[in-house]
């Protein structure tokens, strides 16, 4: 098995379209597509972070002008453990948001809802859809003279450096030339700031109160009398800040290099006045009060270059310089730019929001269906670790999981929609009842045993894949009529149907199969037997519904399927083959005229960011490279990527990175295939214009 893998890997690391020397020059790969603002462009802030903290930044380099990007894309300081919850001042509790639904399964199953009236409290709907939700860590911006307007910023050359992580940001203000370094700490959360001015640098730290809005920057500032930041200890060139909002508490240590002033402008405002003309600085986050050795601005500068280098050295790498093809430049930007954001954003103890660590979209909250598009990539380009941290938090919260199982009378663990580091269930019209979410943790697993194979992984992912596969046979339905087992009562991927009556989905009927066939893998691996109840359920599963030679959303939806509202949405019936595996429920030339149809037929002003590599993937595996490339780089609002390389969707989802990670997800296939295939490149045109080099990707399953 090892000898296998560890030839798959050279033949990874080999592979190109081109037999060729040389290796890629990641340095110059990256650099040439490195972003670059020269104004207070609102849509294009850059950001530092590492994964599970982020700090973005306006054209200052630091959060100066958040009111110009609060309706752009906004300023943000936020991590993985900064959350926080209004006092449940009136007791809800869980049973409070909890509906019976009669789903044709001889039973009565309860479900988080949403917007419920009496007797099912809307009070604590709202309540437990809110809460928690997740804070900005606190403003950083320069303390500008109230005359100063925006239009006394001038001669803005502001670009940041991927390969180093490192936003260089030079200015004017009156005259006054500025350059600052941003820089964020690989491991703590801590950022570096230095400016040079000939000017005395005045740097602002300004704490809100958080926003328990749907879609917001996560600041409220007109509660400036709800929470409080005091002075926990200072010294001669150091202060901690204690930050508390009700029951949440944190820390921010300020530290500097050379004279300057610390002092209390106003309420939760703070300003540091440095002497000189130069001002380096420190400013870390945290849960606890930090030990004394402090980071010093090149210590945080120090870090931040060696793993970026070590990053981009061990990363997969794709190179488009030998194409010919004018838009292969904006695929490369698009890739690069996704690299860096996810890795930046999406790589935490925790799952991801939609949103990152930006601003918040949905709370602040992250959804369990978008997981897989946000970070399946990383293992496919040499970044398994970072799908471990987000097994191991499936692990920490699968008794919550079973929970909700066993509360509707199924075994095994139902993974929730929409949560937050607690695991606890978020109310919701749509999200409690959808499903394909739950075969993820069997296929992110999966993914992480094929880049790096070991009983370890065996061992400690086992019981997850185990639990989770129960559930998803327990799920399916037998209908002893027609001798087939099948889905319903579940709302699926494209959310537009009503729950009650949905019947047969494609592509949750091939997910399925996949996590049962995978499950039993890892039994196999672990020295068990097969399960032979889960053997027969995939020989016995439902043939695809088809009518007019395509296969409509689900088969309840019959020959209703060309109707305006079953057009619109994620076009998820292409995920059957694509997203997954060829199965044996899929007929290649059936599939092959639902893409053609999509592609004429669908409303594509109402998609999604992730739709366009999720039906760029079934073209590939079909064998149509062309219509593949077509669709990924699609004339669409929802497939924008600004210059920041940010998946840009609407005017509230300003961003959006399971695009970005779902692009990721579909160039490795395209590059290195999948199990079975033999063809070099086989998302890519053979007509001479994508001379496509690349190194260290993994094909899929």
């Amino acid at each position: 098995m090892k000898i296998h893998f560890y030839l798959i890997l050279l033949l990874a690391f080999c592979g190109c379209s081109n037999v060729s020397d040389t290796k890629i020059d990641r340095e110059s790969l990256v650099r040439r597509n490195t972003p670059r603002t020269t104004s207070l462009d609102p849509l294009s802030p850059f950001t530092v972070g590492n994964g599970g903290f982020a700090f973005t930044v306006d054209a200052t380099g630091l959060q100066t002008f958040p009111h110009i990007y609060k309706e752009g894309v906004p300023l943000g300081a936020q991590s993985d453990w900064g959350w926080h919850e209004h006092p449940n001042t009136q007791g809800f509790t869980p049973g409070d948001i909890l509906k019976p639904y009669d789903m044709g399964r001889d039973r009565i199953e309860s479900y988080a809802v949403q917007k419920d009236n009496s007797p099912y409290s809307k009070a604590a709907s709202d309540w437990f859809r809110a809460n928690p939700h997740r804070l900005h860590l606190g403003m950083i911006g320069l303390a500008l003279d109230e005359d100063i307007r925006t239009s006394h910023i001038c001669n803005i050359e502001q670009h940041l450096d991927m390969w180093e992580g490192i936003i260089h940001s030079r200015f004017t203000i009156k005259e006054h030339p500025f350059h600052i370094e941003t820089v964020c700490h690989p491991q703590t959360d801590a950022i570096g700031i230095a400016i040079q001015s000939d000017a005395e640098p005045r740097v602002r730290f300004h704490f809100p109160y958080p926003s328990d809005q749907f879609i917001t920057d996560g600041c409220d500032w007109e509660n400036n009398h709800l929470h409080h930041t005091s002075i926990a200890h200072s010294g001669k060139s150091h202060v901690v800040l204690k930050r508390q909002i009700d029951a949440t508490i944190y820390y921010v240590t300020l530290a500097w290099e050379g004279e300057a002033a610390f002092a209390e402008k106003e309420t939760n405002d703070f300003t540091l006045i440095s002497t000189n003309h130069t001002l380096r600085l420190s400013c870390a986050f945290s849960e606890e009060p930090l030990a004394d050795n402090l980071l010093t601005y090149n210590d945080i500068k120090q870090a931040s270059v060696k793993h970026w280098n070590t990053f981009w050295n061990t990363s997969a790498a794709v190179d488009f310089s030998f194409c010919k093809d004018k838009r292969s430049k904006e695929l490369e930007r698009r890739i690069v730019l996704s690299q860096y954001l996810l890795a930046t954003q999406c790589a935490g103890e925790t799952p991801p929001q939609e949103t990152g660590l930006t601003y918040n979209s949905w709370y602040g909250k992250f959804h369990l269906e978008m997981v897989w598009w946000h970070q399946s990539h990383f293992a496919l380009w040499q970044h398994p670790e970072v799908l471990m941290n987000t097994l191991n938090w499936y692990k920490e919260t699968c008794p919550i999981a079973c929970s909700i199982a066993q509360r509707q009378g199924f075994e095994g663990a139902r993974w929730m929609k929409m949560t937050d580091p607690s695991g606890r269930e978020t109310t919701s019209a749509i999200g409690s009842f959808l499903i394909w979410q739950q075969p993820h943790p069997i296929y992110l697993a999966e993914l992480i045993y094929r880049a790096n194979p070991s009983t370890q992984l065996i061992e400690q992912y086992g019981s997850l894949v185990q639990q989770t596969a129960e559930f998803i046979y327990s799920f399916a339905d037998y209908d002893g009529q027609n001798h087939r087992y099948y889905l319903k009562g579940y709302i699926p991927a494209q959310e537009r149907y009503n729950p009650e009556t949905m019947v047969n989905s494609p592509f949750e009927m091939c997910y399925w199969l996949f996590g049962l066939e995978t499950a039993q893998k890892w039994r196999e691996r672990s020295g068990q037997s097969r399960c032979p109840e889960w053997d027969e359920m995939i020989r016995r599963f439902s043939p695809l519904f088809t009518i007019d030679g395509i296969y409509p959303p689900a088969e309840s939806v019959g020959n209703n399927y060309a109707a305006p509202n079953y057009t619109t949405d994620h076009m998820s019936v292409l995920a059957a083959l694509g997203v997954l595996p060829p199965c044996h429920l899929v007929d290649r030339d059936t599939m092959r005229n639902t893409l053609n149809w999509i592609l004429e037929n669908w409303n594509w002003e109402e998609t999604w960011g992730w739709d366009y590599p999720m039906t760029a993937m079934t073209a590939i595996r079909l064998g149509e490279p062309q219509k593949a490339i077509d669709i990924l780089l699609m004339n669409q609002q929802t497939n924008t990527y600004l210059n920041n390389g940010h998946n840009y969707q609407n005017e509230n989802l300003r961003i959006y990175l399971p695009g970005n990670g779902g692009l990721l997800t579909a160039i490795a296939l395209m590059c290195a295939g999948w199990d079975g295939n033999h063809q070099p490149n086989p998302g890519f045109p053979k007509d001479g214009n994508w001379d496509v080099r690349w190194e260290g990707l993994l094909p899929m399953p």
